[in-house]
């Protein structure tokens, strides 16, 4: 039996909304766990939060990340990451005083950027792209997202880009249709498997707040789930699609995320120039506490 420091912690959450549930184990090492006993306690959670985030520190300002969900080990997970670092800058006094920390994930060492007092959120570079350029068929998507192909805007491109996870990204025309789309969980996830993308991420320039500029969705069938609520990993891969087709406007693309018409998250997206001369997309947000105890582990 191994007892583990828990805590459940909601990422992205905004006024009335709910925002996304992450998992949350502290560990002393990463010896501390193999990865079978992470994917049980993901198993175990299902249904209670999306993904489960394992941290240890390894020096000052410097943690070691692991994701998983029900289905498998997640190679870098926004939404847990948002829930995890904000929890460690806002509560431990020795990380505080901090402007940036660095984590270390199977998409490689990242920066995660302190503005809890400026801006009640922490930012996280996410993972250098990349991109896909074999697109399915638009009819067999339309069928797979449960939407008429007339309501995929073919003023914009399908693209897949990966900034975290293998995100298929698809335009709609309307707020209307994006609310209405209601896919079949197995049915999405063979063609996801058979598209190559972990995600499928929809998108809609038509917004219910005043200060949103897209309103998107995520499903997320592959990892055991059908709808991720609020996502870092998805609207990242959105964010580069932005700079890709030269559509990003202003310092701050607010992005207000589910499948709600007024209760939804919202995600923020920047943009920096890296080290090599790279434009790279930072998601930030804050998270809210719920739970905090043991997780017993037989």
């Amino acid at each position: 039996m191994k007892v583990l420091n828990f805590k459940k912690i909601d990422a992205f959450a905004f006024g009335k909304s709910s925002g996304n549930p992450a998992g949350y184990i502290s560990l002393s090492s990463a010896e501390d766990m193999t990865s079978g006993e992470m994917l049980q306690v993901a198993k175990e959670l299902n249904g209670f939060v999306n993904e489960v985030g394992y941290v240890c520190q390894t020096a000052e300002n410097e943690f070691n990340l692991k994701f998983y969900s029900s289905e498998r080990e997640v190679d870098f997970c926004g939404h847990a990451t948002i829930a995890i670092m904000y929890d460690l800058l806002a509560n431990n006094a020795d990380l505080k005083k901090y402007e940036t920390l660095h984590i270390k994930t199977n998409r490689g060492v990242l920066k995660v950027e302190n503005r809890i007092k400026s801006e009640n959120a922490v930012f996280i570079h996410s993972p250098e792209p990349f991109v896909k350029e074999i697109i399915p068929q638009i009819t067999d998507l339309a069928k797979n997202l449960t939407v008429d192909v007339d309501e995929i805007d073919g003023s914009y491109p399908i693209s897949i880009i990966n900034a975290g996870l293998s995100t298929l990204l698809v335009p709609i025309k309307t707020l209307q249709s994006i609310l209405k789309i209601s896919p079949d969980s197995e049915s999405l996830k063979d063609f996801c498997f058979k598209s190559g993308v972990d995600i499928v991420e929809v998108f809609t320039k038509e917004v219910v707040g005043k200060m949103s500029n897209f309103r998107t969705r995520v499903f997320a069938p592959t990892f055991g789930y059908i709808e991720d609520p609020a996502t870092g990993s998805g609207n990242s891969a959105f964010g580069y699609y932005l700079l890709r087709n030269k559509l990003w406007r202003g310092e701050t693309v607010t992005i207000e995320q589910n499948g709600l018409y007024d209760d939804f998250n919202i995600v923020k997206l920047q943009k920096q120039v890296d080290e090599k001369g790279n434009d790279r997309i930072l998601f930030g947000g804050n998270a809210i506490t719920r739970i905090v105890g043991k997780y017993i582990l037989q």
